[in-house]
């Protein structure tokens, strides 16, 4: 479809907007090329690393702590309410399940699925939906779901995507938007009445980026971070507007951002090319993802 977006010369929020919430260069354990962010129900900022260590930040950045580790290398997150939070992890190509009220963390997901990206938890269905990045380069199935409750799960979407990356709903829609990273598009596809994958739309394409996470805001405006260049976009509810929304040619503040979560009118990235997550203050935000699960 046709779209227009600024050129990164007029971004629509300066950087002045932007800064490091937590540098974890000199922590322990160093905050390694971080790719999930969320908000956690305890108001924290939870962040994986290159060692698969989940780590959490306070909310004023002045506090660290590793919760637990897979030992391989932590991707996307997404929390299951108050109760759990899953964790996508490239080593083990699984999904891992951390027991918030334990503290346990164990393989939720049977081998299968290849590159386990990005987890999102829907509520409506009780089950846990993965984007599987199949390999870079060559396009592949898909979408997984599995049962919440027994881990039991398989191909949800058995189309091709070009590398599936970050997942997000909007609310009061059913349906399930998809970064395909390589193809430089987010997909639509449409959840039917009984829960299975329903066709697919392309919802924005020929992005001035490649997209990697993404995240609604309050008005339905999709927000996107780009892996290349370091900058965020925000497409418009209808997907016919694109914006870069804030950028950063240095790549410092904003250091290959890839998964974004809200709290408000805060808005957290992960920084795949440095070791720190970073906040942005925004003129619309969202509530955090947790408290609908």
């Amino acid at each position: 479809m046709p779209f227009q977006f600024s050129t990164s010369d007029n971004p629509v929020l300066p950087m002045e907007s932007a800064s490091v919430l937590f540098d974890g260069i000199f922590s322990t354990p160093k905050l390694s090329h971080p790719e999930g962010v969320a908000v956690g129900p305890d108001g924290w900022i939870w962040a994986g690393n290159q060692d698969g260590d989940i780590c959490r930040i306070s909310p004023d950045g002045t506090r660290f702590e590793r919760v637990a580790s897979t030992g391989g290398f932590a991707l996307g997150l997404a929390f299951q309410g108050t109760q759990a939070l899953f964790v996508c992890d490239l080593k083990h190509a699984a999904v891992f399940r951390l027991d918030l009220a334990t503290g346990d963390l164990d393989r939720f997901t049977a081998p299968g699925i290849k590159i386990p990206n990005y987890p999102l938890v829907d509520v409506a269905r009780n089950r846990l939906l993965v984007s599987d990045s199949h390999a870079s380069g060559t396009p592949g199935p898909g979408i997984w779901s599995y049962d919440l409750v027994s881990g039991e799960g398989g191909l949800w979407y058995d189309r091709n995507l070009n590398f599936a990356n970050g997942l997000a709903k909007r609310a009061g829609e059913d349906a399930l938007y998809v970064c395909e990273t390589f193809a430089t598009a987010i997909t639509r596809i449409t959840i039917e009445p009984d829960g299975s994958a329903g066709p697919e739309e392309t919802f924005a394409d020929d992005l001035p980026g490649l997209p990697d996470g993404i995240a609604f805001d309050r008005e339905g405006n999709l927000i996107v971070g780009c892996y290349e260049p370091s900058r965020l976009l925000r497409v418009s509810r209808d997907g016919t507007q694109i914006d870069v929304l804030i950028e950063d040619p240095t790549a410092h503040v904003l250091c290959h951002p890839t998964n974004v979560a809200f709290a408000g009118e805060r808005l957290y990235t992960a920084n795949l090319g440095r070791w720190h997550v970073s906040e942005v203050l925004m003129d619309i935000g969202a509530d955090p993802l947790w408290s609908a699960a």
